[in-house]
């Protein structure tokens, strides 16, 4: 199956969540955490499909800061 197709999405969802991460409203940042995460999810899939580990490793650790920081977001 090929899933060359899934880097794009990727990216796209990547850069709506760095906009509203952004942003000056807690609802709206925490938004932009959960999309990050929802990228964090689609580059995985992208890294196994492409065999790019170190892109798989990198995902998961961004993953674990983008958790954090909706839940600091949260506590704001």
């Amino acid at each position: 199956m090929d899933l060359d197709w899934v880097q794009w999405p990727a990216m796209a969802v990547t850069v709506l969540a760095a906009w509203n991460v952004g942003a000056r409203q807690k609802q709206q940042r925490g938004w932009g955490f959960w999309c990050f995460l929802a990228s964090n999810v689609l580059w995985i899939v992208w890294g196994f499909y492409a065999k790019a580990y170190a892109l798989v490793v990198l995902q998961v650790f961004l993953a674990a800061t983008n958790l954090r920081g909706a839940r600091k977001n949260d506590a704001l």
